[in-house]
């Protein structure tokens, strides 16, 4: 495919420097063809591109300069990328319609998240609120130049991976005659249409996990004045002290005390006034139980919305929806001094790439409730694999530029789209595109539950902490350590 229009890349961390060289791979492109933005000073490791042409900016985009920097750099036609951390994406996004210039993003950002984060409710420190007001705007605007929000690997990737599930789940089920026949043949009728917020339903699946274990390690040392991320420091910051969210499910028969429910909006959330990084609940990925931080992400909104049934103004289904994150070692001692600090950022950071020397980051979906109890649809990435594509890159930066990837391609091909998230687009064909650059591709099943393991060590663990009755409760998920 080739693009003869110019390309605005905003942020350039270690996903858009892993992006980079497979944007000028497929959309035939000469580094003349690319202006970077960013607030920090990139130009150590942008010397070989600016060298063949590429123009770096080096400043901040504030809502005050927004405006200025993207009309100097943006013309219709063109496209942005936006990559960066704390840049409002409604302001960008209004931008971008009003002149004709397609948009694409990894995350929902808002100007400085963590402003005032103690003064205000979980409600107003919460991705729910964004999608709420970005709901309306998706139905004003649908034909509009595209706008495609959320398309990394997860969120992103993670959506086309519950697709994927679904559809192999349904045709498991099929194959070994799990339905009798009345139930199979409408079975049938929602597989062949894939309409999947049904297909859920009639295969009673109950919750979704966005499952990733990242056994990434370097032979570098963390510091112990260091925050060590895979992929963003400043965003892992960000979504760790935010409240955790998750989509609630209509089988839930308890709510966790103090949780929020939203008055506006779909309401298809709740939000814990606690902190992602102290919240944990029991997952699995391939051959693992794992124990992950139940951070807010926006898969957790976008698919429990999608995957709701409406009848007669009411919702009659709805899947539990969360991220269930256990990141790598050096991340999670990072967060561990983080609690040490009162959750203020290290005055080090850094993001690993050539350093690390093992390992690998697992991320896919846990489908939970049907026929088979547990289904893992996702990808599994080395750091070998990952840098026979781009040298120097990690197994996190290479899945999530895969999505970024796979999305642009598809906005190109469709440009006046409207604002689109990942649950709006051919799961098939952004797969094919993303597939080569993820590693094993996995769709299997598995007999876990969350009380597949579970022991009561002490008397002062009350039966009411658990349902034996019903496995997929969240009250059997949640850790309490």
């Amino acid at each position: 495919m080739e693009f003869t229009h110019r390309v605005v890349m905003i942020g350039f961390g270690v996903v858009a420097r892993t992006l980079l060289p497979l944007l000028l791979k497929h959309l035939k492109l000469s580094p003349a063809q690319f202006v970077v933005i960013d607030l920090a000073d990139r130009r150590d490791v942008l010397e070989p591109w600016i060298a063949k042409g590429l123009t770096f900016v080096h400043e901040r985009i504030t809502p005050f300069s927004l405006a200025r920097l993207l009309s100097t750099h943006a013309r219709a036609g063109d496209l942005i990328i936006d990559l960066a951390w704390s840049v409002d994406c409604f302001d960008i996004v209004q931008w971008a319609r009003d002149n004709e210039v397609l948009y694409v993003n990894a995350s929902l950002e808002s100007w400085n998240p963590g402003d005032e984060m103690e003064r205000k409710t979980p409600l107003e420190k919460s991705l729910y609120a964004r999608y709420a007001r970005l709901l309306p705007l998706q139905q004003r605007w649908r034909h509009s130049t595209t706008a495609l929000i959320d398309q990394g690997a997860n969120p992103g990737l993670i959506s086309t991976f519950v697709k994927t599930g679904l559809l192999d789940i349904a045709t498991a089920t099929l194959r070994e005659n799990k339905f009798a026949r009345p139930a199979a043949r409408h079975l049938e009728r929602l597989l062949e249409r894939e309409d999947f917020a049904p297909l859920a339903r009639a295969l009673g699946v109950r919750a979704i996990h966005c499952s990733e274990c990242d056994t990434q390690r370097a032979n570098v040392a963390k510091a112990p004045d260091e925050f060590v991320s895979t992929w963003s420091v400043e965003a892992m910051w960000e979504e760790s002290i935010s409240p955790c969210e998750l989509g609630w499910g209509t089988h839930e028969t308890w709510t966790p005390p103090a949780a929020t429910r939203p008055t506006t909006g779909p309401g298809n959330q709740i939000i814990l006034p606690q902190m992602g990084l102290n919240s944990w609940v029991r997952s699995w990925v391939p051959q693992q139980e794992i124990v992950g931080m139940l951070v807010t992400h926006g898969e957790s909104f976008s698919l429990s919305h999608t995957l709701s049934v409406v009848a007669r103004g009411r919702v009659v289904y709805r899947p539990t929806v969360n991220y269930a994150y256990m990141p790598c070692g050096d991340t999670l001692v990072s967060l561990h001094e983080l609690r040490a600090r009162n959750y203020e950022l290290h005055p080090r950071t850094r993001v690993p790439t050539h350093e690390l020397v093992a390992g690998t980051d697992t991320v896919g979906a846990l489908i939970m409730g049907h026929p088979f109890k547990s289904w893992w649809t996702g990808s599994m990435l080395s750091i070998a694999e990952a840098r026979k594509h781009v040298p120097g890159a990690n197994a996190t930066t290479v899945q999530v530029s895969a999505g970024v990837l796979a999305s642009v391609l598809w906005t190109l091909r469709n440009p006046r789209q409207g604002i689109r998230l990942p649950e709006d687009l051919p799961h098939s064909e952004i797969l094919a595109t993303a597939a080569p650059y993820l590693g094993e591709l996995v769709s299997i099943r598995s007999d876990w539950t969350p009380l597949s393991r579970y022991r009561n060590y002490f008397s002062e663990e009350t039966a009411a902490d658990v349902d034996h009755q019903d496995p997929w409760q969240f009250r059997n998920f949640l850790f309490r350590p």
